[in-house]
This record gives C-alpha cells, sequence and structure tokens, in this order.
C-alpha cells in the first residue's frame, strides 16, 4: 500500500510542474496554440520546421564530408612522412658516403690499381644507394647555380661575384633534401652578393 501511495505522490508532483501549454487535456490530446489553430498555419510551422530539419541534416553532412576529408589527409600524410626521422638520419649516411669519395685523390694515370677500384666501388655504392633513397620517395638536389630559395635553402655565407647575379647560389656545401616534396634538410650554400 506504500508503494501505491508513493506512486500516487510522485505522479501528482510531475503533472504540477507541467508548464500549463504543456498538460494534456482530459480526451489525452496537446492544446493548441492560437497561432496553429488553422490548417494552414499547422501547415507552414510543419514546413518550417522541415526545413529547419533539413538545414541541420545539410549542415551535419557538411561536417561529416570534412571530417572523413579530414582523417583521409591525415592518413596520407602519416603514411607519407612517418619515416620523416629515419629519412633525415639516412640522408646523413649519403652525405657522409659523398664527402668520403670527394676525400679520395683525383683520378690519375699510373695510379695503383687497388684505389681505381676502391673510388669505382665506392661510386658504385653511392649511385645505388642514391636510387634506393629516390625509390623511396628521398631525393636530393644540387642548388648550384640556382636562385637562392630560403624553403630549401641555408644560406651560410655570401660573396662578391662578377660572374653569377645576386641571389644566386654559387656553392654549394650540401645538398637539399626532401621527402616525398617535404624538405627533410636543407642545402648549406653559398650566396652570390651584388
Amino acid at each position: 500500500m506504500t508503494n501505491e501511495t508513493e506512486a500516487t505522490a510522485m505522479q501528482d508532483e510531475t503533472q504540477q510542474e507541467l508548464p500549463k501549454d504543456q498538460e494534456e487535456t482530459h480526451s489525452g490530446e496537446q492544446p493548441q496554440n492560437a497561432a496553429t489553430d488553422t490548417p494552414e498555419a499547422r501547415i507552414a510551422a510543419l514546413e518550417a520546421e522541415r526545413d529547419d530539419f533539413r538545414e541541420r541534416w545539410m549542415r551535419a553532412e557538411a561536417e561529416m564530408a570534412n571530417v572523413r576529408a579530414r582523417a583521409k589527409r591525415d592518413a596520407d600524410d602519416a603514411r607519407n612522412y612517418a619515416v620523416q626521422k629515419f629519412a633525415a638520419d639516412i640522408v646523413e649516411a649519403a652525405e657522409n658516403l659523398r664527402r668520403g669519395l670527394s676525400a679520395l685523390p683525383a683520378a690519375e694515370e699510373g695510379e695503383p690499381a687497388s684505389l681505381t677500384r676502391v673510388r669505382e666501388g665506392l661510386e658504385g655504392v653511392e649511385r645505388n644507394f642514391i636510387s634506393i633513397l629516390e625509390r623511396n620517395g628521398i631525393s636530393g638536389t644540387d642548388p648550384t647555380g640556382a636562385v637562392f630559395d630560403p624553403n630549401l635553402h641555408q644560406a651560410m655565407s655570401e660573396q662578391p661575384s662578377a660572374e653569377h647575379p645576386p641571389g644566386t647560389v654559387i656553392q654549394a656545401w650540401t645538398s637539399a633534401w626532401t621527402l616525398n616534396g617535404r624538405l627533410l634538410k636543407p642545402a648549406m650554400v653559398v650566396v652570390a652578393k651584388a
């Protein structure tokens, strides 16, 4: 009997808390507003509600398209640039191999055959190493003779030059390295000044 009394008391409380326009009538229907008394007004209200829902739906669809595009772009970036740190480290090895080759004496007639074989072997290793890097999206470019580009080059010094126009790279200490078009390491260059 106590449960029935509590249930009746709770039902009375909830009915008292409802605003007047939301109370049910004795027939079980909601009372109509004065604005929706006529069928034309009700149709207009429903059309406005439909238009509101359509706009919300269109906005939600546009947002979902943006989320899908953003997720695809993030996944593509992750796939293309996941090895960026490794690529930057491996580029150091390529540059050190080039420095080692540059340290060898220039080829001369009558030099020992062993020196010739070492030079040719190291040049073959460098060619193979560079082709492997290029197959994996890592490329190096020698900027000598190109116009200085602060996005790809790091100016280490400027030198006056009569042969080169100002702003031209006259010497490159290292190449510019990129991974799928994204800069890994800028080229260290000497730039011509007027």
